[in-house]
């Protein structure tokens, strides 16, 4: 924005008072957590990924007990590093994508979530470390997460997991490159996805939704959040009418033929319609979706885990997963 100081403390006064009376509802838990989220900020990509890894460090250790925890490298050009989460007897496999915008995030910050995911799920956690805008912008981050897929479809047997039971999935971000990737696959005929796991994906970067104009200040997520995160992943100025599919994927005009869906929205978060709009649009081209829309939560907010409705959330994520992939 380009507005004399006084215009932004205006604009900032303005979204203040929006953000007060935006989140009647909001869980008391949730609500008394919010100080501790970072500053909805990525306008300083390594100041924000900085700010993710020292919150993420202050969290407890996660339990890995009964889980196998290996570094591997996905064959590609780049490489894709990969960390592989094993619990015992597990068949199945779910390629999991961290979240960040397009920008924060790695295999170290996303740890725990993988741990939980292994453990609620009883499958194979695939934790993948693509490469981040805005110093690689779109496409690197969905190579990467393709680059992951084959080479998970490939090496299969050696994993000790069923090809025909390989997931993905991810918070945010990641979710978005998880639906990516789905319409990537069915396009070029890969490797067969047997679900989609959509956390609060962010999908459509043209924030035209109710949500996204009416939620532009509600907590760790706002409408120039949203908008310097597609910024980065797409570059400054991009062509509106060339923007892939592949990058938003609520530009796709055909969605069968995709992976039966799990798609979780928040109650206050810019990303919650064009998430349902998505749901439903998968349900009339008949693919198979649950959607469960979490009353009184905001984007993120299941990292409270010491609220009620975070826990139940992340317990349904692992439950969900475990039943597509049984």
């Amino acid at each position: 924005m380009n507005q004399p100081i006084d215009s932004r403390n205006r604009l900032a006064d303005d979204l203040d008072a929006v953000a007060s009376t935006q989140l009647t509802g909001l869980d008391p838990e949730l609500e008394a957590a919010t100080p501790a989220f970072p500053q909805a900020d990525l306008s300083d990509p390594v100041a924000a990924r900085d700010s993710l890894a020292r919150l993420a460090a202050t969290a407890p250790a996660a339990d890995t007990t009964g889980l196998e925890i290996e570094e591997r490298t996905a064959d590609a050009d780049p490489q894709v590093p990969v960390r592989i989460y094993r619990p015992r007897e597990a068949r199945g496999a779910i390629l999991w994508l961290h979240g960040g915008g397009f920008v924060m995030g790695d295999l170290d910050t996303e740890h725990p979530w993988a741990v939980r995911v292994a453990h609620g799920s009883g499958a194979v956690v695939i934790s993948v470390g693509y490469r981040r805008a805005p110093e690689h912008p779109y496409p690197a981050a969905l190579d990467d997460t393709y680059a992951a897929l084959l080479w998970t479809a490939g090496h299969a047997c050696e994993l000790g997991i069923d090809p025909a039971r390989i997931a993905i999935g991810g918070h945010g971000a990641g979710a978005t490159l998880a639906a990516a990737a789905a319409l990537r696959a069915r396009d070029r005929q890969g490797p067969p996805i047997r679900f989609q796991l959509l956390n609060q994906p962010a999908l459509d970067d043209r924030q035209q939704t109710w949500s996204a104009r009416h939620f532009t200040a509600t907590p760790f997520m706002t409408r120039e959040k949203v908008a310097t995160s597609w910024r980065h992943y797409l570059g400054p100025n991009p062509d509106a009418a060339s923007i892939s599919p592949n990058a938003a994927p609520a530009r796709a005009t055909d969605l069968s033929g995709l992976p039966a869906a799990h798609i979780a929205t928040a109650q206050f978060d810019p990303n919650r319609d064009e998430a349902i709009d998505y749901a439903l649009r998968l349900l009339q081209a008949d693919v198979s979706v649950d959607l469960h829309q979490w009353a009184g939560t905001f984007h993120g907010s299941q990292a409270a885990v010491s609220a009620e409705v975070s826990r139940r959330q992340i317990d349904e994520l692992a439950a969900v997963l475990r039943r597509a992939l049984a």
